[in-house]
């Protein structure tokens, strides 16, 4: 009876060493490695009303920076880095700086300074931006050399065409108005609508004024366990991950570089995205 009860409690405590293994490199996995581990996608896209001078046109994009005692200017300074060596003719920046305390750490924005497209860079808030103190916000992006649009078109000229980037409000917020934009939108040149959230497609595609709209917002779920729906917030639902043709417009959804909630990341890598832009062949 003793030798049994004594496999018995040795089998246990294996178990349970072997349970204590799996659960520390689990949680060592999706807490500290996936999340610093930087995915640099690159997509290339065809947008049908892209003059032949914008040929191969890069543009990088960043999103949910979430700024926090994690993401810190450094930690962000070397994402930066990684943007530079992609030498992007433009940066976009879609939104969610902040999840919260912007006075405290905004200032890890201060990274940006260092962004290097032919370009510039050009923003648009989130929905955290607004619910934490958008102006300090806009303030330290406009510091730092960065072009916050709201409700605005920026238009990129080259000798014999140009590009339009177009930056809605933020629709969580209520700051959203596509009426604006369009009213100031140039009819010739390709267009790119930034928006934070990424199911507004459904509201951008139908005025068939825009080739490409890019958003974030939904972090692709963040945690996507395989074979298993993927956990969003609203208005991330539609769109939540990669690329997606709505109506006539292309519309892709970056997954982000930062975290928000619980500081992990599983099948769900924090995103570069790397675009290059492509004329019709025919």
């Amino acid at each position: 009876m003793a030798r049994s009860i004594r496999r018995f409690l040795a089998r246990s405590l294996r178990s349970l060493t072997l349970a204590f293994i799996f659960i520390f490199c689990s949680w060592s996995y999706v807490h500290a490695i996936e999340p610093n581990w930087l995915d640099l996608k690159t997509v290339d896209l065809t947008l049908p009303h892209l003059g032949r001078e914008f040929e191969g046109y890069k543009i990088v994009q960043l999103t949910d920076i979430h700024a926090d005692r994690w993401m810190t200017e450094e930690r962000l300074g070397r994402i930066v880095e990684e943007v530079n060596r992609q030498n992007p003719d433009l940066v976009t920046l879609t939104g969610d700086y902040v999840t919260k305390a912007a006075p405290t750490y905004g200032p890890n924005l201060r990274a940006f300074r260092n962004l290097k497209a032919k370009d510039g860079s050009l923003a648009v808030l989130g929905n955290h931006d607004h619910w934490s103190d958008p102006k300090i916000l806009v303030d330290i992006l406009k510091e730092v050399g960065v072009t916050v649009l709201h409700n605005e078109v920026k238009s990129i000229d080259r000798p014999s065409s140009q590009l339009n980037i177009a930056g809605v409000g933020d629709v969580w917020a209520q700051q959203d108005d596509l009426p604006k934009v369009l009213s100031t939108l140039p009819e010739q040149g390709a267009s790119i609508m930034l928006a934070h959230e990424p199911d507004f497609a459904d509201e951008t595609a139908p005025t068939k004024r825009f080739d490409l709209q890019l958003s974030g917002h939904s972090h692709g779920g963040q945690v996507h366990i395989p074979f298993m729906k993927r956990v969003l917030p609203p208005l991330g639902k539609l769109y939540p991950a990669g690329q997606y043709q709505v109506g006539e417009m292309i519309q892709y959804t970056s997954r982000g570089i930062g975290v928000a909630g619980l500081r992990v990341r599983l099948n769900c890598r924090p995103e570069v995205t790397i675009l290059r832009l492509h004329t019709p062949t025919a």
